[in-house]
């Protein structure tokens, strides 16, 4: 079965009062029901929202809640991100229910954990980020992907835009930055994800040209283009601009060369280069919207998180917050099983 995903703009919900957290709620249970969620899963979709902007409150005084929704091999489900720059805590102390760090009755990140269908949480001196989806009760297989995907503040428009398509032992994906932000990025960002999704396993040559195509009527962008192919164990990519692409593999990375030039303005080839043996790596996707000087290798055990939370947590480090940013985590072969 293929599954072919466009690309969603995460809601942005800060948490700084107690307020704040019913709006909060209502939001995600909209996002739930939108999705075609029933009464009973949205509602835990609700309940853990609460849960984690109140943790945000108690532990770190303030933070984020991201929410969007998230497609599983099977049905539709929601995700909930709660993103702060606290102390941080022990997530091992904290999954035992009747622990609490502020002497509250506490309920444990335990009990939060079995109201999502994936829970997964990263804390270290930083801050913290947990992650929980719902889906409906034995509904979806969940795929190892993570997006932040955000326009710059005080935008509606996002000038960034990704589409991915898996279709059994096939995977492939563009990450698109249109020039500029706002609308006219919008619209470039678009043009190229559209065009790509008609034909997503096509090579790589032939789709830049149609991608150039459809946004040549517009500002343009730079665009980064990976296919997987999961029984060979290889990726293909191809790359104009300045996206950047990075391998994670055992103890190493790499990043992914892409060529100077505008797709739908000037650029003078597209090249693609091939990368054997990386089953079971990790592929990170980002436009320019994130600062390019990280490594997994300063937040130990970060690497082997899922990889919504790995995203999260180079989103909130590394965003220069002058752009619209995305970043791309995708577990390779466990998205093509």
């Amino acid at each position: 079965m293929e599954l072919s995903l466009p690309g969603t703009v995460n809601e942005v919900l800060p948490i700084e009062e107690a307020s704040q957290l019913g709006y909060a709620r209502r939001v995600a249970q909209r996002l739930a029901e939108s999705v075609g969620l029933d009464e009973t899963a949205a509602g835990r979709v609700a309940l853990v929202t609460m849960e984690l902007g109140t943790n945000l409150l108690k532990h770190a005084d303030a933070g984020v809640l991201y929410l969007r929704a998230v497609p599983g091999r099977d049905c539709q489900g929601v995700e909930v991100l709660a993103v702060d720059r606290g102390p941080g805590f022990d997530l091992g102390i904290c999954q035992v229910d009747g622990y609490s760090t502020r002497g509250t009755q506490g309920s444990g990140l335990g009990a939060l954990q079995r109201q999502a269908d994936v829970f997964d949480a990263y804390s270290e001196g930083r801050g913290s980020v947990v992650m929980a989806r719902v889906y409906p009760r034995g509904g979806a297989r969940d795929l190892p992907l993570g997006v932040m995907h955000q326009a710059l503040e005080g935008e509606t428009a996002c000038g960034d835009g990704w589409h991915l398509v898996a279709d059994g032992a096939r995977l492939s994906v563009v990450l698109i930055d249109g020039l500029g932000h706002g609308e006219d990025a919008e619209h470039a960002a678009r043009a190229g994800t559209r065009a790509f999704a008609q034909a997503p396993f096509d090579s790589p040559s032939m789709l830049f040209s149609e991608m150039n195509q459809a946004m040549t009527s517009t500002r343009g962008g730079a665009v980064a283009l990976a296919q997987f192919e999961a029984g060979q164990g290889r990726l293909t990519f191809a790359g104009i601009g300045n996206i950047g692409v990075t391998l994670l593999g055992p103890g190493k990375a790499r990043g992914l060369v892409s060529l100077p030039g505008i797709v739908g303005a000037q650029f003078r080839k597209v090249q693609s280069f091939d990368y054997p043996d990386i089953a079971g790596q990790l592929l990170v996707l980002f436009s320019d919207g994130l600062r390019s000087r990280w490594s997994l290798d300063d937040y130990p055990g970060l690497r082997f998180r899922h990889p919504a939370v790995i995203a999260a947590v180079l989103h909130r480090d590394f965003r220069r917050g002058r752009d619209d940013v995305t970043v791309m985590a995708i577990a390779l072969e466990g998205l093509s099983d």
